[in-house]
């Protein structure tokens, strides 16, 4: 029997034309594409793939199977959805994936709501980064994710995903309270140009996007502490450690000891959308989770 998942992979291959680029799709490393395929070469007994230079070209058996991949993943989706649309009800299991703070912030109510009005539907949800729940979503581990991206640094998006915005989430400075900017009503990022500050992990979305846009106002931050999550962020600043851009979004209470600004130019924000595999758009179980993250979101205030 053909498994689904290498199925996938090679679909992957055929769509982005090579192994780095069916990799980063499908957002695995090489080496798993590789062993993927290997294993499905083995259950068909063809050699689905061949030397091309310094890359890799599909045979005709894996043109083949690549095209009948791609009906049959699509056909495993509509399925799954024609099942759920003819009961015309939210039921069976839903399995989400979110970054942490959207966990925080906006999902013990979205969970809450779904049981009240869904009691039939099993929603399950994981914490998880962009880079691991988009991937997640494509291969079809979970069904739908809460993700963010920038407003000047999209987040890349894998065809054969929808998308639906559900707020936009402001940023403010977080600066010691005795910082001689702790009083104003609004700050620019530039004004921090000789302070020491404190970002996300090096490497991160959330990093690259914190440079590309400090240096884009002039700014080369010393960053001098990394730390994922925003209440260590917190906390250093509270210690007099350094400054930081703090998404308001599940911030919770900020301690004692820390001041948190307005940044003055309103489009520096984070946008959070859900998104889900256009197969399983009828799905009632997507419908009736992407409403009612569209609810929560009206509320905090996108």
């Amino acid at each position: 029997m053909l498994n689904l998942e290498r199925l996938r992979t090679l679909y992957a291959v055929s769509r982005h034309g090579s192994v780095s680029g069916a990799a980063e799709g499908l957002h695995v490393t090489t080496s798993a594409v590789s062993q993927q395929l290997a294993k499905l070469e083995r259950e068909t007994g063809q050699q689905l793939l061949a030397k091309n230079g310094r890359g890799v070209r599909l045979t005709d058996a894996g043109r083949l199977l690549a095209d009948h991949a791609a009906r049959i993943l699509s056909q495993v989706e509509l399925a799954q959805a024609d099942l759920e649309a003819q009961r015309g009800q939210a039921v069976g299991e839903l399995m989400m994936g979110a970054f942490p703070t959207a966990v925080r912030g906006i999902f013990p109510d979205v969970l809450s709501r779904l049981r009240i009005a869904h009691p039939k539907l099993r929603a399950r949800l994981q914490e998880m980064e962009p880079d691991e729940s988009v991937p997640a979503v494509v291969r079809g581990d979970i069904d739908l994710a809460v993700v963010l991206d920038w407003y000047n640094k999209p987040l890349p998006m894998p065809d054969g995903l929808v998308k639906a915005a559900l707020l936009d989430d402001p940023v403010d400075v977080a600066m010691p309270a005795d910082h001689p900017l702790a009083d104003r009503e609004a700050v620019d990022p530039e004004e921090f140009a000789d302070d020491e500050w404190i970002s996300w992990p090096q490497g991160g979305f959330c990093f690259d996007w914190l440079m590309i846009t400090l240096r884009g106002k002039g700014l080369e931050p010393r960053i001098c502490h990394t730390a994922r999550e925003h209440h260590t962020q917190l906390a250093l600043i509270a210690a007099g450690l350094g400054v930081a851009v703090v998404p308001r979004l599940g911030r919770g209470v900020v301690p004692e000891g820390v001041r948190v600004v307005p940044v003055r130019q309103h489009t520096m924000r984070r946008h959070v959308y859900a998104i889900w595999r256009a197969d399983a758009d009828r799905r009632p179980s997507i419908r009736a989770a992407v409403d009612v993250l569209r609810g929560v979101g009206e509320r905090f205030g996108g």
